[in-house]
């Protein structure tokens, strides 16, 4: 039988399989498959729903000692023994002819199981011998601790639910091939707790929010994720086509002007976490499906949303990460509000050269930086692309960056006191944008303009550039009040609270390019 020879693995790397091919592994276990069914028993039987989680039953039993749970265990409730049962995927076994020790995962983590010929029947024993690491089972006994102090239960009922046919990798989680690991993301998760954790950790990022956000009279909405124009952000959208109403199709880049029409409409406060779809590159910032979180309040203005934003972040930190300390990456970074406010000028200045408004100072730096330099780019547009080659990588510690050039923020209101920016922040935190707020643009003749500035940029050859959307004018003439709005990366902010370096080990299956095997298999493909 291809079983691990016995010993005490400590996890799931020392439950190796021995020294078989996979497809050999394969053939054995579909073999028992076989023989269980001509034995009528059903190797995927319908759930036994077990009483107990194996975390559960640890906050409750582990502080016991061996001596004192055996006086524990032995208590009766109406004239019986009190039973627990679990169920879950196999990791590691142990046999020893008339007993055998296996451990197995729930959705809440491990427990060991202790199963002896002499309390469960024949044929439920020799389930025992045949079971295989991966297999799913249901176990119901009592609760011990063994010599060793390892708490456990003792087997008085014993249920093969589903039977595992492929072998989970050898140390899996220590492969050097990641890709591995986000391809096939539900061996990863069987395998490496760690990747589990971040997952769970994600949800209470996003239930926080919620929270956050609700607490303070924000309605959540959904709005479309088909779009008949481009909008909202400077992307390359997906396109696709409609067959009834014979129209093309945008996935939507961003909710913004949809949420916006929301304000005119009278909702003053409402968010959103929505997945947006960009049709660009794939890297460890970025991935073309992704999940953002935007909201608007009316009567409002952006340093209000930024202190607001602070307020969030510290909260999650406490919440999720237990301080407003973090590490990220190696680098020591505090949460705890007031962050620093800087202009792109004053960032500029600080991080990249003396005289950011000299454009042959900028130009020289970008050449300098491997940038081919078109001398007709305006100054603010050269500022802003020095800034994100050069100083943004810098921004460790959260820092907003306020007065984006205007060029650059089409839905953002005009600054009064210097119309060549925007009323605009973005946040940055481990040198990556998180969060991007402004002040929005309320003025409908202005927003024209800027639209039409946009269809230049697009009948130039801009790809990211907007498309002219009349009904937001329409819209923005019926009168959308003073408003100020943001959008939140929840991928980025996930990285930045679980220390993941990359967002494909944030998403549960991230975007990836075929395999050479599952391009071959496509149809038409040479052979």
């Amino acid at each position: 039988m291809e079983k691990v020879p016995p010993k005490a693995p400590q996890n799931a790397q020392d439950a190796a399989e021995p020294v078989l091919s996979e497809n050999s592994v394969m053939q054995i276990r579909q073999k028992k498959v076989a023989d269980l069914r001509a034995a009528q028993t059903n190797p995927y039987r319908v759930a036994e729903n077990p009483k107990n989680l194996a975390a559960e039953l640890r906050e409750r039993f582990d502080s016991f000692s061996k001596e004192e749970l055996e006086t524990k265990r032995n208590i009766h409730e109406a004239g019986a023994t009190i039973k627990f049962s679990v169920a879950g995927r196999i990791l590691l076994y142990r046999s020893f002819g008339k007993s055998t020790f296996m451990t197995i995962r729930d959705r809440s983590g491990r427990i060991q199981i202790f199963c002896q010929q002499s309390k469960l029947n024949a044929e439920a024993y020799d389930l025992v011998k045949h079971v295989d690491l991966g297999d799913i089972i249901f176990v119901e006994g009592t609760i011990f601790k063994t010599k060793t102090g390892e708490l456990s239960i003792d087997a008085e009922k014993f249920i093969l639910l589903t039977k595992n046919i492929r072998p989970l990798p050898e140390k899996f989680h220590g492969l050097t091939d990641v890709e591995a690991r986000y391809r096939h993301r539900y061996v990863d998760l069987i395998c490496n707790d760690a990747v589990k954790d971040v997952f769970v950790t994600r949800a209470r990022i996003i239930q926080t929010i919620r929270d956050f956000f609700n607490r303070r009279n924000y309605l959540e909405v959904e709005t479309p994720m088909l779009h008949p124009l481009v909008g909202g952000a400077a992307a390359r959208p997906f396109k696709t086509h409609h067959n009834t109403l014979k129209m093309d199709l945008f996935m939507r880049i961003a909710p913004e002007l949809y949420l916006k029409r929301l304000v005119v409409g009278g909702l003053d406060r409402v968010f959103e976490i929505n997945r947006c779809f960009r049709n660009e590159g794939i890297s460890i910032k970025h991935n073309p499906e992704f999940t953002m979180l935007e909201f608007y309040e009316a009567y409002a203005n952006y340093h209000g949303l930024m202190t607001l934003t602070e307020e969030l972040f510290e909260e999650l930190a406490l919440k999720v990460c237990g301080k407003t300390e973090i590490t990220y990456q190696g680098q020591a970074i505090s949460l705890k509000r007031p962050y620093r406010r800087l202009t792109v000028i004053e960032a500029l200045k600080e991080f990249a050269l003396p005289n950011p408004e000299d454009k042959t100072a900028v130009t020289n730096l970008l050449k300098k930086k491997g940038f081919e330099v078109d001398s007709k780019t305006p100054l603010a547009e050269l500022q802003w692309q020095c800034f994100e080659e050069v100083v943004e990588s810098q921004l460790i510690q959260p820092t907003y960056v306020l007065d984006h050039p205007i060029q650059i923020s089409p839905l953002a209101r005009r600054s009064e006191e210097n119309p060549d920016v925007a009323q605009r922040f973005e946040l940055y935190i481990g040198g990556r944008e998180l969060a991007n707020g402004f002040n929005e643009l309320n003025d409908p003749e202005d927003q024209r303009q800027r639209f039409l500035d946009q269809v230049r940029r697009k009948a130039a050859g801009d790809q990211e550039a907007a498309d002219y959307d009349e009904d937001y004018i329409e819209a923005l003439q019926y009168g959308l009040p003073p408003t100020a709005g943001e959008g939140i990366g929840i991928d980025r902010l996930t990285m930045l609270l679980t220390d993941s370096p990359s967002i494909r080990d944030v998403i549960l299956f991230p975007q990836m390019r075929p395999t050479a095997s599952a391009a071959a298999a496509e149809p038409g493909a040479k052979s």
